[in-house]
């Protein structure tokens, strides 16, 4: 008999020239979200919503190269940007024999989604869920994400570094004490002086600097034709109101929620959320 609820599972698979390290949650199940991580995180940061998921879903959360897990690019001025991402993800899913799936993204996973959705993935992804992420950034929200992410800082301990994450990622919103300190144990990583910092590497923002337009995809998404739902932090000050307006209005004009008390971006982690995610990802 099949294990619907196996799971998580720790996988590695050569993807697109580099190795790709990824959380597999409810391998038995027939239907497959990906869930993908923001800019500096990593895929663990998607284990409350892939617990949740995986009693109906096979859910796949990957480390993108440079996060985690995941080899580091030595060429990072080439590699750390969308398209070499939506390349990545499309043998990873060809890989893993995934024919159609849903297709959950946090910040730059929602971007790496939309950009999928609109060329190698096309008429793959079914339904495209946008955290707090559109065809537009909001430029001073990215000149703050490159400072952290550029920068990042490092601590002798890891209580220290948890701190560190609860004061850059306060806008996430709620998050249980147990849930900073796995974020904090899943996305540290040694120094060689034995100090710890956050689990990436610092080249991914060169992106912002090799291409300044890899996050203006207006044409992407005037071309998409699937079921698009974006949830925008309240606070949020990456996904402006004024671009949420114009997705509803344009394209495949997504139904746009707003998610209270967090910025960018919701966590994803709390039940009403969870219910937002999984009312749209079976269509109800």
């Amino acid at each position: 008999m099949t294990d619907t609820a196996a799971g998580p599972r720790s996988r590695y698979l050569p993807c697109a020239g580099r190795e790709i390290h990824f959380m597999e949650w409810g391998a038995g199940h027939e239907e497959v979200v990906v869930a993908w991580h923001g800019l500096a995180r990593t895929g663990r940061d998607m284990d409350a919503l892939a617990a949740h998921l995986a009693r109906r879903y096979r859910v796949i959360c990957p480390d993108t190269p440079g996060r985690g897990l995941s080899q580091w690019s030595p060429q990072p001025d080439a590699e750390y940007c969308l398209e070499v991402y939506v390349r990545q993800a499309t043998a990873l899913l060809d890989q893993l024999g995934v024919g159609r799936c849903l297709w959950v993204g946090t910040s730059m996973g929602g971007a790496i989604g939309l950009v999928a959705a609109a060329t190698t993935l096309r008429s793959r992804i079914r339904r495209l869920l946008l955290n707090d992420i559109g065809p537009e950034l909001a430029p001073a929200a990215v000149a703050r994400i490159r400072d952290y992410a550029g920068h990042p800082q490092a601590f002798a301990t890891l209580t220290e570094l948890e701190g560190y994450f609860r004061l850059i990622y306060a806008p996430y919103g709620w998050l249980s004490d147990a849930q900073w300190r796995q974020l904090a144990e899943t996305s540290a990583r040694r120094l060689p002086d034995g100090r710890l910092t956050p689990h990436y590497d610092p080249a991914i923002v060169r992106q912002f600097v090799t291409r300044p337009a890899d996050y203006e995809r207006w044409a992407e998404w005037d071309s998409l034709e699937l079921p698009v739902l974006c949830l925008r932090g309240e606070h949020s000050d990456l996904l402006t109101e004024a671009t949420a307006e114009a997705m509803r209005g344009r394209g495949p004009r997504a139904v746009v929620v707003t998610v209270p008390d967090c910025g960018h971006a919701p966590a994803l982690n709390t039940p009403a959320q969870f219910a937002l995610v999984e009312r749209f990802l079976a269509a109800l």
